[in-house]
């Protein structure tokens, strides 16, 4: 009865969602008259910086805007590539990262403080944006009242444990998370973020200090959005595939290493890890092995989930035939989980060369 019940909230609560969300669309875009900074943080980022400095460049309806890109100790042919750009960019090299800093965080303020823009929009080196996408996304945090936004990208999928995992992304808080509810009722702790593509007033990132104010934290991108909302604060997610694209792993060690260092906090602590894993295994494991054994309820339980993947992956615009992979996918991200919890207490958390504690 347990899968059953969770498995139909599920499939509610995405059918709710895929039809209130929050939409970013290229249409959206309306001529922005202030002025705007397009802020990357680059550590080791070869393989991007041809890429997303001229999607950069190419951005449409902005009066004023400036792109400064922080080459945070990269130690390959990022600076080089950089420098390829000239004068159309502003390149800055980080600084030492202080003690009790995350280096992203450290990345995003160092460069946030470089620039007098009214907006701040955060660029990861793998997003790459339509040439409405700023202008679009900045329109629509106006029309909706909003102080903050995150148009989640399109997630980009091509080796198999990327094709199992990213699919979740959207999903898991499509499935668990009632949006239009939290935003209406300003509720900090419902409040989603992607950090690939973030766009922020200057005026509410320096009342909260900043990413100073979430220095610590291993997953900025949700923590620098609860601390706004926090702080009266209006904004959250929306669905911004038709604005944006995003790769985040190129193979499935990359994928493995970039998970394990912060899933051990995203479910909040051990109890909030085992309640999340437990409903993960009753929903998407559990039926399976008693439809196996012939459960009628299981199988109606099973249905309920992988349809609620379905609906997901259209509105999201990802391929909805990995929905029949679910199970699959909940046993590896059961396992990423353990992996990161582990390498959490051996001390071993490691991202782009650095030990994180």
């Amino acid at each position: 009865m347990l899968p059953y019940i969770l498995s139909v909230i599920a499939l509610v609560l995405t059918l709710i969602n895929a039809v209130t969300m929050r939409v970013v669309s290229p249409y959206m875009a309306q001529l922005v008259d202030e002025s705007v900074g397009l802020l990357v943080p680059m550590r080791n980022e070869e393989r991007n910086v041809e890429e997303v400095i001229p999607a950069l460049l190419d951005q449409k309806e902005l009066s004023r805007y400036e792109i400064i890109v922080i080459n945070d100790g990269s130690t390959d042919n990022t600076a080089a590539l950089l420098q390829k750009f000239g004068s159309k960019i502003s390149v800055k090299n980080g600084a030492p990262l202080p003690e009790g800093w995350m280096g992203k965080s450290h990345a995003l303020h160092y460069v946030a403080m470089r620039s007098t823009s009214e907006y701040l929009v955060f660029v990861d080196a793998d997003v790459r944006l339509n040439p409405h996408a700023v202008a679009a996304a900045i329109s629509s945090m106006k029309r909706w009242g909003w102080d903050f936004s995150s148009p989640y990208p399109k997630q980009i999928a091509k080796s198999l444990l990327e094709l199992l995992i990213q699919p979740l992304l959207q999903w898991s808080w499509l499935a668990s998370v009632p949006l239009l509810f939290a935003e209406r009722m300003k509720v900090p702790s419902m409040v989603i973020a992607n950090g690939q593509f973030f766009i922020v007033k200057r005026a509410a990132y320096i009342a909260i200090g900043g990413h100073e104010s979430i220095k610590g934290e291993v997953l900025d991108d949700l923590e620098l959005a609860r601390a706004l909302s926090r702080a009266g604060f209006t904004g959250g997610v929306a669905e911004g595939s038709a604005v944006a694209t995003c790769r985040m792993y190129n193979t499935g060690e990359e994928l493995t290493e970039g998970y394990t260092k912060s899933l051990w906090r995203a479910f909040g602590s051990p109890i909030g890890t085992f309640i999340a894993v437990a409903i993960l295994f009753w929903t998407g494991i559990f039926p399976v092995i008693a439809v196996a054994n012939g459960s009628s309820a299981a199988l109606l339980a099973l249905d309920c989930i992988m349809l609620s993947r379905i609906i997901a992956a259209l509105r999201t615009r990802t391929n909805p035939v990995l929905a029949f992979l679910h199970p699959a996918a909940v046993f590896a991200l059961i396992i990423l989980i353990a992996l990161s919890w582990k390498r959490k207490s051996e001390g071993r958390l490691q991202w782009r060369g650095r030990t994180l504690s």
